[in-house]
């Protein structure tokens, strides 16, 4: 009896055996089945990938466009040469000879620097005498008594023109750079010359160059905008700019012998300071069309103190010019008058 037992615990033991063998080969089966599985289901979303990221790998550079956003757009220019190329003659396509004069101008730049920009700052309506983008007030009551008067601002690196408090012309320039700065405050303009050759270098040639501080040799006059302060105290200007200043400005009249000033000339004021290193001031424009605007109670401060001085100097030189008008008038009669002829005998 006992060794029936016995055999039948064998039998059982070995029956379990072989189902524990059977199911562990069922479940490596189904294990290496969702393995599969998972590797095909895999493989398609390699793919995709893969397929996705061609496009990226092969897209070509797009030319740069305009981009609007409102009063004034930004012409986005590209760092590589050849592709600058492309760009200028899109540019010429789309603006005339005189517009891209405006825009350039707007940029603090002139032909010669037309490239020295990242972006270019592009007016939606394009005004060529560039009076409707002035950052000076049109009208400042308190220089209604000045008859002339020329303001250069160092923040926005521009010239205003006033006549009797009526803003008649206003351009781009180019002050001093950092480590050479034009002198601020209020001058007057003294002699002018059509061609003048630089004391820093003879190389430099300064076409309608108007002298406003006589012992430091500082003037406004042509040359290079690079869109920066980039001079070495000058004042630089557009060439049809500095040869409209030319004409309009008013000398000194000297004394006899020419050592002493009898009467100073159009009165000039340089004011503020750049922000060196930062943004650009007209880049501003993009966001905001006022950015550059100058209010009328800034130009009023700054120019109170000086008003009283601006119309003494004014009035002293009608007065010296009149005399030396009268003084010629006077002696012209006698030099051109003929001798009495005496009656005949």
């Amino acid at each position: 009896m006992k060794n029936i037992v016995v055999k039948k615990s064998f039998l059982y033991t070995c029956l379990l055996a072989l189902f524990m063998v059977s199911c562990k080969k069922e479940i490596e089966k189904v294990s290496d089945t969702f393995k599969d599985t998972a590797s095909s289901s895999e493989a398609p979303v390699a793919e995709k990938d893969s397929v996705k990221k061609e496009p990226v790998v092969q897209k070509e550079s797009v030319p740069p466009a305009m981009q609007e956003n409102g009063f004034y757009n930004a012409f986005v220019l590209p760092k590589d040469k050849k592709m600058r190329d492309s760009v200028y003659a899109e540019f010429s396509k789309k603006y005339n000879e005189r517009e891209r004069y405006a825009i350039l101008a707007l940029n603090r730049l002139d032909s010669k620097n037309k490239w020295n920009a990242d972006t270019l700052v592009v007016p939606a309506k394009i005004d060529t005498t560039l009076m409707e983008y002035s950052p000076f007030p049109m009208q400042l009551d308190i220089l209604s008594g000045v008859k002339k008067f020329v303001i250069f601002s160092y923040p926005i690196q521009a010239y205003g023109v006033y006549s009797n408090g009526s803003l008649v012309k206003w351009g781009p320039t180019s002050m001093g750079k950092k480590a050479a700065q034009t002198t601020r405050g209020l001058t007057f303009a003294n002699w002018k010359k059509k061609l003048s050759i630089s004391t820093v270098s003879t190389e430099w040639k300064l076409p309608y160059n108007f002298n406003i501080h006589n012992i430091g040799g500082i003037g406004w006059h042509q040359y290079d905008l690079p869109g920066y302060p980039a001079s070495h105290s000058c004042l630089r200007l557009l060439m049809k700019d500095a040869q409209w200043l030319y004409s309009y400005a008013d000398t000194w009249i000297l004394n006899p012998g020419g050592a002493t000033t009898k009467a100073k000339g159009t009165p000039v004021m340089v004011f503020g300071d750049y922000k060196w290193g930062g943004r650009k001031p007209w880049k501003k424009l993009l966001d905001d069309p006022n950015s550059n605007n100058i209010s009328v109670e800034e130009m009023t401060k700054l120019l109170q103190p000086n008003i009283d001085k601006m119309i003494k100097e004014q009035d002293n030189r009608e007065k010296v010019a009149d005399s030396i008008k009268a003084a010629k008038a006077s002696a012209a009669p006698v030099q051109n008058e003929k001798p009495e002829e005496l009656p005949a005998n």
